[in-house]
C-alpha cells in the first residue's frame, strides 16, 4: 500500500465527498468507504478511486478491510453513536484513527483507549476538521503566551456559509441536554447559553454564548488549564428563544420530537454550496488569564467551517502517513503545536499587544 493511501469511511456524506474530492490537491488517494454500495459506486465512479461497502456492525468486515489501510479518516456520524466501532476496530487492526467530530463524548472514548494505542502502536486523534483544530490551535498558542493561566475562554462565529445534514443531526443529538464547561479540572453540566460575552472577532464585535463544544474536552488535554468555557456566536433574539426553550428540555428528549426533526433536517439541502462556502468565513477568538490577572488575547480567521475541516483533515492525514505522529490519543496542536492552523491556505492569526490587534 503506497503512502499516499488511506481509508475515506462516510466518504458520501456531505464533509466526506467534499474530502474525497479535494484529496489529490494534497497528493492522496483515499479508498471510499461506507454502507451504501450505490451511492459509494456512483461517487469512486465519478472521481476515479476505489471503494469499499462495509458498515460498522459487522466487525469481521470490518477487520478485514481496515487491515489493507495504515489509517482511517472517520467521517459518518454521529459520532456519538459511530466512533466506539471504528476505535476497537483500529486498536484490533492497527490503523491510525482520525474523525472529524466535535463531540466530548467521542474526544472521552479516545483518551480512555490511550495505553491501548500506545501498546498498538497507533495515533487515535479525533477532531482534525473546524471541530477542533484552530480553536486547539488559538488554545495552545495562548498557554504558550502565559503558561500560567487558570482560565481558558473561546469562541467562535461564521458569517456565511449553512450547515450540513450530518452536523445537524449531530446537533440533534445534544437537543434538550445540558450544555458543558470545565471546572478546576474536571467536565460539568451547564444550562446551555448560561454565559454570554461580546467578542472583539475580526471584522467586528459579536454576541456570544456558551456552548459543549469539543474543546471543553480536548483543550484541558493541550494546556491543562483547569478552568474552559466555549462560546459561539447568535444573534441575541435567538439566544433569547434559546432560553425560553430550556424549560421544555423534556420535549426535546422524546422520541417522536426527535424523528420529527430528523424528517425536517433530511429535508434540507446536503449542506452549503460551493458558492456559499466560497464566500463565507470562519472566526475565532480566545482568552486566557492567570490568578494574578495577566492576560492574553488572540483570534484568527479562516475559509468557512466545512472548507476548513477538508484542508485541515487532509493536512493531517498526510502528516501521518510520512511518519509525523505518535502512539496513543492526541489532540491536533497537542501533537503538531499552534503553528499547525497557520499551515492551512487563507488562515490569519492575531495578538492583542497593548490594546492593538497585531498580527502573530
Amino acid at each position: 500500500m503506497k503512502n499516499d493511501t488511506f481509508l475515506l469511511y462516510g466518504a458520501y456524506g456531505y464533509t466526506g465527498e467534499l474530502i474525497a474530492r479535494h484529496a489529490g490537491e494534497y497528493g492522496l488517494r483515499p479508498v471510499l468507504a461506507g454502507r451504501d454500495e450505490v451511492r459509494l459506486r456512483t461517487l469512486a465512479d465519478r472521481l476515479g478511486f476505489e471503494y469499499r461497502c462495509l458498515g460498522l456492525d459487522d466487525p469481521a468486515l470490518l477487520d478485514r478491510t481496515l487491515a489493507e489501510f495504515p489509517l482511517v479518516l472517520h467521517c459518518a456520524g454521529p459520532f456519538i453513536r459511530t466512533a466506539k466501532a471504528m476505535l476497537e476496530a483500529c486498536l484490533r487492526t492497527g490503523t491510525h484513527y482520525l474523525d472529524i467530530t466535535g463531540e466530548i463524548p467521542v474526544f472521552g472514548q479516545a483518551q480512555r483507549r490511550d495505553q491501548r494505542a500506545r501498546e498498538a502502536n497507533i495515533l487515535l486523534m479525533p477532531g482534525v476538521g473546524f471541530d477542533v483544530v484552530p480553536t486547539d490551535c488559538i488554545a495552545a498558542f495562548l498557554h504558550q503566551a502565559l503558561p500560567s493561566a487558570d482560565r481558558l475562554e473561546l469562541a467562535f462565529a461564521t458569517v456565511g456559509g449553512g450547515v450540513s445534514h450530518g452536523t445537524a443531526s449531530s446537533m440533534l443529538q445534544k437537543l434538550g441536554y445540558p450544555s458543558a464547561e470545565r471546572r478546576n479540572g474536571e467536565i460539568v453540566p451547564a444550562p446551555l447559553g448560561k454565559r454570554t460575552l461580546t467578542v472583539p472577532f475580526p471584522r467586528k464585535e459579536r454576541f456570544v454564548m456558551s456552548i459543549p463544544w469539543g474543546d471543553v474536552f480536548t483543550a484541558y488535554h493541550t494546556t491543562k488549564i483547569p478552568n474552559i468555557v466555549v462560546y459561539t456566536g447568535i444573534a441575541p433574539a435567538r439566544y433569547r428563544w434559546i432560553k425560553w426553550l430550556r424549560h421544555f428540555n423534556w420535549l426535546l428528549r422524546l422520541s417522536l420530537v426527535r424523528k420529527y426533526l430528523q424528517r425536517k433536517i433530511d429535508r434540507r439541502p446536503a449542506g452549503p454550496s460551493d458558492e456559499q462556502r466560497r464566500t463565507a468565513r470562519s472566526l475565532v477568538w480566545g482568552r486566557v488569564q492567570d490568578p494574578d490577572g495577566m492576560s492574553e488575547e488572540a483570534r484568527l480567521q479562516s475559509a468557512d467551517g466545512y472548507t476548513l475541516t477538508v484542508q485541515a483533515g487532509l493536512l493531517i492525514v498526510g502528516k501521518v502517513l510520512a511518519g509525523e505522529w505518535k502512539a496513543g490519543y492526541h489532540t491536533p496542536a497537542g501533537l503538531f503545536g499552534p503553528g499547525l492552523v497557520l499551515e492551512l491556505p487563507g488562515v490569519q492569526r492575531e495578538r492583542l499587544v497593548e490594546g492593538e490587534w497585531e498580527p502573530a
